[in-house]
This record gives structure tokens, C-alpha cells and sequence, in this order.
């Protein structure tokens, strides 16, 4: 398997053939938000390490995910294209190397306007449908988020980059709808950091979580505030997300895939995050608290609902992986179809017609993590 350099995997990366493999290098960050205690030089030793003590040990998880895409099922003379998320660094994610093997066929790396990275391969009407098979391997260090100390200053400017994530897309939008609901929720709230929190207390208590939805969910606001008022994580989350917006908080969603256990094909994950001034972004996962409950069929006015209340308030397990952000995505290459709602999992069109991706049986592909031990 041949490899390239991370340095040539630009956003800018003109649609010329990458044959066979490429490979990234690695980047850190080690600054990790709210979860440093600092000890000054004069610290005594006892001193330091009852520091030490109080400091809550972070969960790290690390190893290897390897995705493989099969698209042999389809006839000759058909042309398929196919996109695939790729992850990347972030404040608590560290992707050692991507190497992925595409045979001989077009392949490049790329990115969108969003900054997400993918893998993006085109088989044409000649190909041989037996060399339509991708494969995909990365190592991967994710750190649990411990949630910062909440501090807001109202006075401090909303920074350009973080503006965006106040704008509505298709499913989120902030029209009278969505605005009302927003100030029922937060009436006699006044910072912002109590908006949120009412906001996300709101989300639990009068949402549920329903297997029956395909996928992970459409996070279609207005119609979850029409209907059920049930789905799986982006519908729940997409709820917390909307409703931030239009309370003048700034909110967005991360999509991508649980790594807890071998065979992750349909471990897709969403979570939300809000923007504090005076803390930075903050997470918040009210769909991971009502999974919770589902699964052990709890109350939510019981203790270990509560205790998963406020754990996923500001924290965040490890067992998880940042795919790509953002609603409303136009791929590089552009794809034939709508924007995409989200991109958390693969996508593909053949004859410019979608394939439906949420059916890892029809549109055949799988995940798995190795974990490192």
C-alpha cells in the first residue's frame, strides 16, 4: 500500500488521479480546555500531588478503524462516484495516519467549505466492477472532554469564525416556530449559559428517543415540534442545537461514529456543542442521556438519569470520533444531487443518482475498530 505525505492533502487539491493509496502524518494538540490545573513552581511536593489527586483522570481510548466500501454488486457501464468522511485533528482527537487503497482508479483527497476532509473516488462506465472495492485505515487517539469551568463574559466579542453557527440551514431554521418555542423554554432566563442549560433540561425532559427512525435521523426541527417530538441523536440534538440559535446562542452539531466495540458499521454518533463567550465551545449530548433511559428503561426523574444529566452536561466519553460538521454540505467534488442534511456517513451516486446510505446491506460497507490495548 503506497502512501503520501499529509502536506498534499490540501483543501485546494485539484481533481487530478491519486492512484492506489495515500497517507497522512500527524498532528497534535495538547492543549486540552478546562481540564489543566496549574501548580506553581514553589509548590511543595505534597502539594503537588494533592493537586494531582483532585484533577479528574481523563478516559482516553486509542486504535484503529479501517472502513471498506464494496461496490461490485453494480453492473458494468454504470458510472459511480463516492464520497467518504475522513477524520481530523481536534482538541481532543489525534488521527495518526490515513491511508486508504482506491486500486487504479480516480481518487483524491479533498475538503469542503465546512474544513471537512474526504476521500473522494469515481469508477467510470468501463470500469470493471469487481476493482469498485475502497478500503481505509486510520489510528486514532480520542480524550475524554471534561467539562471547563463556565465562565461568561458577556462583554467579549463573538470571534468571525464562530458567527456561522448562529446562520439557520434547511432542517434548523429560525423562523417564528422555532423563535417562540425558543423563548418559552428560556423565559426569566437572562445569560446565556442559563438559557442553554434550560434549553438542554428542556430537550430531556419532553423528548424521547425512538428506534424506529432511520439512520441516525433528519434533525428535522419544525417537524419534530409538529409531531412526535421523538427520533435518534440528530434529531434530539439538532432540537438543542436550533433552539441555541435562536435564543442568539451559538450551536452546531459534530457527526461521527462510536468506536465501543469491534464491528461499528452502524455506530453513527451526533452531538452538540454551544459557544459560551468567555469559555469557548462547550458540549452538550442530550441524546446520549435518552438513549440512557431507553436502554435501561428508566424514569427521567431517577438518580442514574440525573447522573447521566449532568455528565453529558460539558462532558463527553471517549468512545467517539469527529467525522465532519455542518448542515447543508456541497462536497468537493460537487455532488449531482440536493446538499447533503449531514455527512456522517458515506455517500454515493451512480448515474448521479443517490444511493441510500443508511442501508450498509444495499449501498455495502462497514466499519471496525481495533482497539489499542
Amino acid at each position: 500500500m503506497k502512501k503520501i505525505k499529509k502536506k498534499a492533502l490540501l483543501l485546494g487539491l485539484a481533481l487530478s488521479v491519486l492512484t492506489a493509496c495515500g497517507k497522512q502524518g500527524k498532528k497534535s494538540e495538547t492543549e486540552v480546555q478546562g481540564t489543566t490545573n496549574a501548580v506553581s513552581e514553589g509548590a511543595t511536593e505534597k502539594g503537588t500531588e494533592k493537586a494531582a489527586a483532585e484533577k479528574p483522570e481523563k478516559q482516553v481510548v486509542e486504535g484503529t478503524v479501517s472502513n471498506t466500501i464494496d461496490m461490485t454488486k453494480y453492473e458494468k457501464g454504470k458510472k459511480i462516484r463516492l464520497w467518504v468522511p475522513l477524520p481530523h485533528d481536534s482538541e481532543y482527537q489525534t488521527v495518526d495516519g490515513i491511508e486508504y487503497d482506491a486500486g487504479n482508479t480516480s481518487s483524491v483527497i479533498s475538503g469542503d467549505d465546512w474544513e471537512n476532509q474526504m476521500l473522494y473516488v469515481e469508477w467510470d462506465e468501463n470500469a470493471d466492477p469487481a476493482d469498485r472495492v475502497v478500503s481505509i485505515h486510520f489510528d486514532v487517539k480520542r480524550e475524554e472532554v471534561l467539562r471547563p469551568e463556565l465562565k461568561e463574559e458577556d462583554t467579549e466579542a463573538l470571534p468571525e469564525e464562530v458567527k456561522k453557527y448562529l446562520e439557520p440551514s434547511k432542517n434548523l431554521p429560525l423562523n417564528d416556530q422555532v423563535k417562540a418555542k425558543a423563548m418559552e423554554v428560556t423565559e426569566g432566563k437572562t445569560t446565556d449559559l442559563e438559557k442553554a442549560r434550560a434549553i438542554y433540561d428542556w430537550v430531556i425532559a419532553n423528548m424521547n428517543r425512538n428506534e424506529d427512525v432511520k439512520g441516525c435521523g433528519e434533525g428535522d426541527v419544525c417537524a419534530l415540534l409538529d409531531t412526535t417530538m421523538s427520533g435518534k441523536c440528530t434529531d434530539i440534538n439538532s432540537m438543542f442545537v436550533a433552539l441555541c440559535r435562536a435564543s442568539g446562542i451559538p450551536a452546531r452539531e459534530h457527526f461521527g461514529i462510536r468506536i465501543n466495540a469491534e464491528d461499528i458499521t452502524k455506530n453513527q454518533h451526533c452531538w452538540a456543542e454551544f459557544y459560551l463567550k468567555g469559555t469557548g465551545w462547550v458540549s452538550a449530548d442530550p441524546a446520549d442521556v435518552l438513549k440512557a433511559v431507553l436502554k435501561n428503561n428508566w424514569t427521567k426523574e431517577q438518580e442514574e438519569t440525573k447522573e447521566k444529566q449532568e455528565y453529558y452536561w460539558g462532558n463527553l466519553d471517549a468512545e467517539r470520533i469527529i467525522l465532519s460538521d455542518g448542515r447543508d454540505l456541497k462536497l468537493n467534488p460537487a455532488q449531482a444531487g440536493e446538499v447533503l442534511n449531514d455527512f456522517g456517513y458515506p455517500y454515493a451516486e451512480i448515474d448521479g443518482q443517490k444511493l441510500d446510505n443508511y442501508t450498509p446491506d444495499q449501498f455495502v460497507y462497514t466499519y471496525s475498530f481495533a482497539k489499542k490495548s
